[in-house]
């Protein structure tokens, strides 16, 4: 068995182990340590419980977790083998690009649907998989990530049958939750409305009114309004912070 550490950040550090990724949530010292292990616990368990959640309406990897054990820390995936949207999003043509943030659009609109707010949403937390890519890895994972449109005699792998559409995954739920407010599902739009501005500001603008194509798209008995009211108040939310001082 070979593993890599792929990175570490202030909460976690990501192991990549064959065709697996483990989650580990790091302890931290200057907490006490009977409240750490309930704090990293919670925190896994809620992270494994969006996965599950979000894993059967949009793509992204399936956890094998089991919320009910206590005391975990640690979250198992499969390894998504592309990449980073945010480091090459850039470098694809315009076109590609706008269909790319409607697809990101369409996605999110199931997620808030469902309540699920993702928490950082960036193109630093998706990963694109090209539709034609033929890697031993995508055929490994393929029967262990869930996919919303299945149909009897398809592939269990969500997009692959999507035309030659490319597939975005969204990863790291950690700062993920559940609220039906559409102050938070406004703020998961600012946050990926920032991304854009700031690492893709050639065409940030344009990239988002295809975001918004997508999640303004009605399709899987979406109630339209709740998409209306979202960016009535995303303005708000702007606008507040345009006049923060």
């Amino acid at each position: 068995m070979t593993s890599q550490i792929l990175c570490q950040g202030a909460e976690a550090i990501i192991i990549k182990s064959n065709n697996f990724v483990i989650k580990d949530r790091i302890p931290k010292s200057y907490r006490l340590k009977e409240l750490d292990e309930k704090i990293r616990s919670r925190r896994t368990r809620s992270e494994a419980k969006l996965l599950l959640k979000a894993s059967s309406l949009i793509d992204c990897p399936s956890p094998f977790f089991q919320p009910s054990i206590k005391g975990s820390k640690k979250i198992k995936m499969p390894f998504i083998d592309g990449k980073k949207l945010s480091k090459n999003l850039n470098s694809f043509s315009l076109d590609k690009q706008k269909q790319i943030c409607r697809q990101i659009g369409e996605s999110v609109a199931k997620l808030h649907d469902k309540d699920i707010i993702h928490g950082d949403l960036t193109t630093s937390n998706m990963i694109l998989v090209e539709a034609h890519t033929k890697t031993p890895n995508l055929k490994k994972i393929s029967s262990l990530i869930k996919s919303p449109t299945k149909k009897p005699g398809e592939a269990d792998f969500g997009a692959t049958n999507r035309a030659s559409a490319p597939i975005i995954f969204f990863i790291d739920f950690g700062l993920g939750f559940i609220s039906h407010k559409f102050e938070d599902k406004a703020v998961d739009l600012h946050l990926l409305k920032q991304a854009l501005e700031t690492k893709h500001f050639k065409n940030w603008e344009a990239l988002f009114n295809e975001f918004l194509k997508g999640y303004c798209k009605p399709s899987n008995g979406r109630v339209g309004g709740n998409a209306k009211t979202v960016l009535e108040r995303l303005k708000a939310v702007e606008k507040r912070g345009r006049y923060k001082h």
